[in-house]
């Protein structure tokens, strides 16, 4: 049961590649060997920023010897006369085997000839060796790039290729024009410590022979070092170390032999906002802060080298330097941009272009102050809710042109908030000016201020409305503008802060006034409307974790009067797709679901608009022959009300309890020793009995579309 190893030694990789081609290594490299007859034991991945490797433990030494049914021609063409034919010869010579081995089979399209073949299987080395350039090519990412003169793309240079089969070199070549990589058994020690070549005797002494070259290729093992030489340095300086997810995610494919070192800068710079401090060492210097108890940031880091640990001074020293550097210039940017009124930034953003065709950002704050009074006007606002928002509609791009957001773009909205602070505005505005760019990802938080929240949701229909006017569309995985997040922000934040908005109307109106200003352009409104459903549709899967079939029974595709529903109230959306959701799981929507499914189905062979809820009106009581009709009819009177106040109040338990209850006398209807014909030869009566049951859908529609709920 051999072992095999191959390692891809490399020029410095992305970090973020690292983790993403062992990922694709662990998805289709097993799958990959199972195609094959292979089953190993262990198939373990590893990363370095200079190597990508995978060791795979219990190999069968070859593929299990098979059978294999092979189809020839069929017995008319191979026999004639009861004699073969040449057809029958040629496949037999074909497959190497004697006429007398062909036997024949009955499929359904006739008699065939066929042979059983046994296949001896192939060696394992063999079968590697057509892997390798396989697994290797089907690696995908970011920035891949050409070197030398040929056409072999990888996110580095390759520079080694390891392909042991325990003891014995698998020969592999990798051409790459005039240049050819071979494999062999030897691989890159450490660039510092160990600078020369490993060699690998035995692919299962791959890991300790790294060990000895100062590599820790495992990302696991080099992740928990790293975790716990910051804790243990952060708790020797009497501090507690602040370690970003995504940093420490980062710096692991950073380093192969990780060292925490502490470095210190001047207590001056603490003036600066912590955000600027921290955003200068994680973001730009990947340095781990440091904090005492009280959560208060002190003049100290952490950052993990790949060097010699016997210089640790040397590189805190270096690391200081650059540090203190970083921080001047930023507490410079500060105090410059605090000399001025925020608002006083505004005539820059005349300068920045936000597309060409739509012009700068000054145009885009102006449209965002207007949309952002279309939304007061929906949720009837008072006079200071309506300034408060238009101060920070009109200053919430201000800070793009200080100088701190020039040269560091992650602090958009953050100095925008402290300058606005600075300037007198209140803290509402400045708070609002921060919350309006949230969130920024699926994992962020929620504006909690109005302000933020309104012109949030502004500044993104803006983007929406206006890009989609324009004709660029997100395609497939390409979503420049990102289109996606802007809608999922809006429909997330409406929902965490129950804004009673109508989307429907904000759309229409703001591409009525895109087409005023384009008239050239038609209106995005039927494609906005489309891309709206279907990010509430993901939205309330992935997020709220509603069943696929609920969330078309709230919003089907292809039905406007629910589409219209949903635009105009996302929060009764979402209400309705979560108590569907709840009474499945309670088993109340089971109790239901047969007669109301019942009814909507023999519905649509009727004529009644979905939207009539009127039962007086529309029933024809002196045609009503049966005692189960007459009740049902009575059922449905008595319904009304109940469905009206449990549309106007939002309270569907109300509605479903009601239809619980009158479920008996529509299963005697359908089904009972008084029951109906539905389809009767009568046209009024069928009708009539059309209705009732048309009636009892549209009750249901109030809640969903039953016909779109797959019995549970």
């Amino acid at each position: 049961m051999p072992t095999f190893l191959l390692e891809i030694g490399t020029e410095e990789l992305p970090a973020d590649f690292v983790d993403s081609a062992l990922q694709q290594w662990q998805e289709y490299i097993p799958l990959s060997l199972q195609e094959q007859l292979l089953t190993p034991t262990s198939i373990d991945t590893y990363g370095t920023p200079r190597r990508l490797s995978i060791l795979i433990k219990g190999l069968n030494s070859q593929q299990p010897d098979r059978e294999e049914e092979i189809i020839g021609p069929s017995v008319q063409v191979a026999f004639k006369d009861d004699q073969p034919t040449p057809a029958a010869q040629g496949f037999a010579r074909k497959q190497g085997v004697d006429i007398s081995s062909l036997q024949i089979r009955n499929t359904d399209k006739g008699e065939f000839v066929f042979i059983q073949k046994k296949i001896p299987g192939e060696a394992t080395a063999s079968l590697l060796q057509r892997l390798i350039p396989q697994w290797i090519s089907k690696l995908q990412g970011k920035r891949f790039m050409r070197w030398s003169d040929g056409d072999l793309r990888f996110p580095r240079p390759i520079r080694s290729l390891v392909a042991l089969l325990d003891t014995e070199v698998l020969p592999v070549d990798l051409v790459n024009g005039s240049t050819t990589i071979s494999s062999d058994r030897y691989c890159l020690g450490h660039r510092v410590l160990h600078p020369r070549p490993v060699v690998i005797d035995h692919a299962a002494d791959y890991l300790d022979s790294l060990k000895r070259a100062y590599i820790e290729v495992d990302p696991t093992l080099r992740r928990s070092q790293i975790t716990a030489q910051i804790q243990s340095q952060a708790a020797a300086h009497g501090a507690i170390a602040i370690i970003p997810e995504d940093l420490l995610t980062e710096v692991v494919n950073l380093v192969e032999w990780p060292t925490a070192i502490v470095g210190e800068f001047e207590e001056k710079f603490l003036s600066l906002p912590t955000e600027v401090i921290t955003t200068v060492m994680v973001t730009h210097q990947r340095y781990f802060p440091l904090q005492d108890s009280q959560g208060n940031l002190l003049p100290q880091f952490i950052t993990i080298s790949n060097g010699d640990p016997a210089k640790s001074a040397i590189i805190a020293s270096g690391n200081e330097r650059v540090i203190r550097a970083r921080l001047a210039d930023a507490q410079f940017f500060y105090q410059a941009d605090c000399d001025e009124h925020l608002e006083s930034y505004l005539p820059q953003l005349e300068n920045v272009t936000f597309q060409e065709e739509l012009g700068s950002m000054r145009d885009k704050v102006d449209r965002i102050m207007e949309i952002s009074q279309l939304l007061c006007d929906q949720l009837g606002l008072d006079s200071q809710q309506r300034n408060e928002i238009e101060s920070t509609a009109m200053l919430a791009k201000a800070d793009l042109v200080t100088q701190m957001v020039y040269e560091f773009p992650e602090l958009q909205g953050i100095m925008g908030e402290k300058y606005a602070l600075v300037s007198g505005e209140s803290a509402i505005v400045a708070q609002g000016i921060r919350e309006h760019y949230l969130p920024r990802s699926a994992e962020d938080q929620m504006p909690q201020s109005l302000t933020g929240q309104v012109v949030g949701i502004s500044d993104r229909l803006d983007t929406l409305v206006n890009i989609f006017g324009l004709g660029l569309l997100p395609t497939g995985s390409s979503d420049p503008f990102a289109l996606r997040r802007a809608a999922n922000g809006i429909i997330l934040i409406t929902w965490d802060a129950q804004l009673p908005i109508n989307l429907g109307d904000l759309l229409t109106q703001i591409c009525r006034d895109f087409v005023t200003i384009h008239p050239e352009k038609p209106s995005p409104l039927p494609q906005l409307e489309e891309f709206f459903s279907q990010r509430i549709r993901t939205l309330l899967q992935d997020e709220l974790k509603v069943d696929y079939d609920l969330v078309n029974a709230v919003l089907p595709e292809g039905d406007r009067e629910y589409l219209e529903r949903a635009l105009a109230n996302l929060l009764d959306l979402r209400d309705r797709a979560l108590f569907l959701q709840q009474i499945r799981d309670n088993g109340l929507l089971a109790q239901i679901y047969e007669t109301v499914n019942r009814s909507t189905r023999l519905a649509v062979k009727g004529n009644l608009d979905t939207s009539i809820l009127a039962a007086t009106s529309l029933i024809n009581p002196s045609i009503l022959e049966k005692n189960s009709e007459k009740a049902f009819y009575q059922a449905l009177l008595d319904l009304e009300p109940t469905t009206k106040r449990a549309q106007k109040e939002r309270n569907y338990q109300l509605l479903v309890d009601a239809l619980a209850q009158i479920n008996p006398i529509v299963a005697n209807f359908f089904d009972g020793e008084d029951s109906v014909l539905i389809m009767a030869e009568d046209l009024a009566i069928r009708e009539n009995r059309l209705n009732l049951l048309g009636l009892l859908r549209n009750h249901s529609r109030v809640l969903a579309d039953f016909g779109a709920i797959v019995k549970s």
